[in-house]
């Protein structure tokens, strides 16, 4: 958010996919909003994550009333996840149109690379709006990143497991059942 300038108080971040970074990009923000095809997912983004507000992408009223409220947009989806149904939403109302003029839409999550990328220009045009993207910062952004999340006390929420439980973490991970990462505690699985 930082090298993009979404970091300052006054900006309106929002964030596709409430995943294992998603969940950690509302938590590192100051005024966030979560947009997600779940309405399932409303009650942890605003109550266990503190988010300010929760847009469910399939519905158009709300869609409506989020058009021109973000300064940034930060897509975690998976690379399995299409960008292409959230940019397209109505054409008129879809994820770029979201953004107020100068917004901008961060990509963190490589697309299929068999499989380009379809982008409605228009909306572009008409904002002055940029899509740009990132995969990881050097190790100066991430000792800062490391250090700011340490003073305010951000954590990634995650499940420990064991070795033997290897297997069915993946499984679970294939089917989006994770809550928001797994760590494998190593230590406790060789030294019962």
């Amino acid at each position: 958010m930082k090298f993009f300038g979404l970091d300052k108080a006054r900006m309106h971040v929002g964030v596709v996919g409430l995943g294992g970074l998603g969940h950690l990009a509302v938590k590192f923000g100051m005024k966030m909003s979560v947009i997600s095809t779940s309405p399932s997912k409303k009650i942890v983004a605003i109550e266990q994550l503190k988010a300010d507000s929760f847009v469910v992408s399939h519905d158009m009223e709300q869609m409506e009333g989020a058009v021109g409220t973000l300064d940034g947009i930060i897509a975690t989806i998976s690379p399995t996840q299409s960008l292409l149904p959230l940019l397209n939403l109505l054409k008129l109302n879809g994820l770029l149109n979201l953004l107020k003029l100068n917004g901008k839409l961060i990509l963190l999550t490589p697309p299929d690379l068999h499989k380009p990328i379809e982008i409605p220009v228009m909306p572009l045009f008409s904002g002055r709006r940029t899509i740009s993207a990132s995969m990881a910062g050097g190790m100066k952004e991430t000792q800062e990143m490391i250090d700011f999340a340490a003073k305010h006390n951000i954590t990634a929420n995650v499940e420990v497991i064991s070795m033997d439980y290897v297997n069915k973490a993946m499984d679970r991970l294939a089917k989006g059942d994770v809550r928001y990462r797994f760590v494998i505690d190593v230590a406790n699985t060789l030294n019962p």
